[in-house]
């Protein structure tokens, strides 16, 4: 038996590889190895990091067993200009939830995100912005009974406590200005705020610049009920998203200052119980094409029959930054929403500092823009640029003559691969 060598033939065959790569090849095969490496090192850094500072200070382990749990709401807002979404990611801790997590576990309220039974309503993308963001989790409780609370196996509940954990005051005082908690709810400890949400609604400001809103208010009136939205969204079939039948309850196009002018901004309001990857940005950007008189308001009504256009045509979606999931709604029975006023006020004054850094610099444009139009003499409205994806041509192409996703199609559910989120 002395004699046996035992050959692991992966290994073997990665050997073999290796010998046939050239000098340049194995040094990039080392460059990316290493790049991995890093990649992971990053990733373990904050657990290694923490434990090694708890280790030091000396500080007396928190005992989450001496406490019993509650299942909450909590109402999350967020202005998401700066974040790379609300979801963690792999390559970057600046995230909302991330945030989030890092307030939960430095105040205590939760052990980890693997115990906290924690659902998100919504998964908002880079530079998208939220008042009514949802999130459901089991958070540390001072109570013994009351409706979301319980008493998970091996912990003890404090007997006699009255006062609950001021839960918003203290997430707050921990949170980067740009996160705030706006209320809390005791639920249910089997409510989801993802599964029991029953409608979201989501806000979209803009300038009025040259649009028509009159002939956008009638394309956007197509779009209200239930409908196959494949060629208003980017598909989502690594997610398992296929299916692309939405209902829309409601839209309304409504000025939302005195101006009536170019400058004057308007709110798109979108309300529906579930809505596809990047739905409400290609929705805006179609309106934005009719607003502009560039396609009829029958357009909709053409991209939702899916029969006669099965392929979506090639357009630039509209910008992230104006988006906002500004309410998600639960059922009064499920959910009563606490409000304290002296957090509230906390809230308000944060925001308000950020709202005059930048009506201040909104100010400032638009009185040298006054005096730029003042020189040239004529009225330039060009307020949408920038406003949404890709180089706009010379010449426009109606929507239907452009070219369409010429991937091959998903038989079985009529997907184009070509357009759908990379798995």
């Amino acid at each position: 038996m002395s004699n046996i060598t035992i050959i692991n033939p992966r290994i073997a065959r990665e050997t073999q590889d290796l010998q046939t790569l050239s000098k340049e090849e194995l040094i990039a095969r080392i460059q990316q190895l290493e790049s991995h490496v890093t990649q992971l090192r990053n990733l373990l850094k904050p657990k290694f990091t923490s434990a090694k500072e708890d280790k030091t200070s000396g500080s007396k382990v928190f005992d989450h067993k001496k406490y019993a749990k509650r299942h909450v709401l909590l109402q999350v807002a967020y202005i998401g200009w700066d974040y790379a979404g609300f979801v963690v990611q792999e390559h970057t801790e600046k995230t909302i939830e991330a945030e989030l997590f890092k307030a939960l576990e430095k105040t205590r309220l939760v052990e980890s995100r693997e115990m906290s039974n924690y659902h998100r309503c919504g998964r908002t993308d880079k530079g998208v912005s939220s008042f009514g963001q949802a999130v459901s989790l089991d958070l540390r409780s001072n109570l013994s009974e009351g409706k979301g609370v319980f008493v998970p196996d091996g912990h003890q509940a404090k007997i006699g406590n009255n006062d609950e954990i001021a839960y918003v005051g203290i997430l707050n005082k921990v949170l980067p200005p740009e996160i705030r908690i706006v209320a809390w709810a005791p639920v249910s400890k089997t409510l989801s705020a993802r599964f029991d949400c029953r409608q979201r609604t989501y806000h979209y400001y803009f300038p009025m610049a040259n649009l028509d809103i009159q002939s956008m208010r009638l394309a956007a009136q197509y779009l209200i009920g239930e409908h196959d939205f494949r060629n208003f969204c980017k598909m989502d079939v690594g997610n398992g998203v296929i299916k692309f039948h939405r209902r829309i309850m409601d839209i309304k196009i409504e000025a939302i200052d005195n101006l009536a002018d170019s400058y004057s901004m308007i709110r798109l309001e979108l309300k529906g119980q579930a809505f596809l990857w990047h739905q409400v940005r290609c929705i805006v950007a179609i309106l934005f094409l009719v607003g502009q008189g560039k396609e009829e308001a029958k357009i909709i009504q053409e991209l939702l029959d899916v029969e006669s256009n099965p392929r979506k045509p090639q357009y630039g979606m509209a910008s992230e930054v104006p988006l906002n999931l500004f309410s998600c709604t639960y059922s009064d029975e499920d959910c009563q929403w606490i409000y304290d006023s002296e957090t509230l006020r906390y809230v308000i004054s944060g925001y308000q500092m950020l709202w005059t850094e930048n009506m201040i610099k909104a100010t400032m444009l638009r009185e040298m823009l006054q005096s730029l139009e003042k020189l040239v003499g004529i009225k330039v409205e060009h307020q949408l640029k920038g406003l949404v994806q890709g180089i706009e041509p010379k010449t426009y192409l109606p929507l239907l003559k452009r070219q369409k996703c010429d991937g091959h199609l998903f038989e079985k559910f009529k997907i184009c691969l070509k357009c759908t989120k990379p798995s």
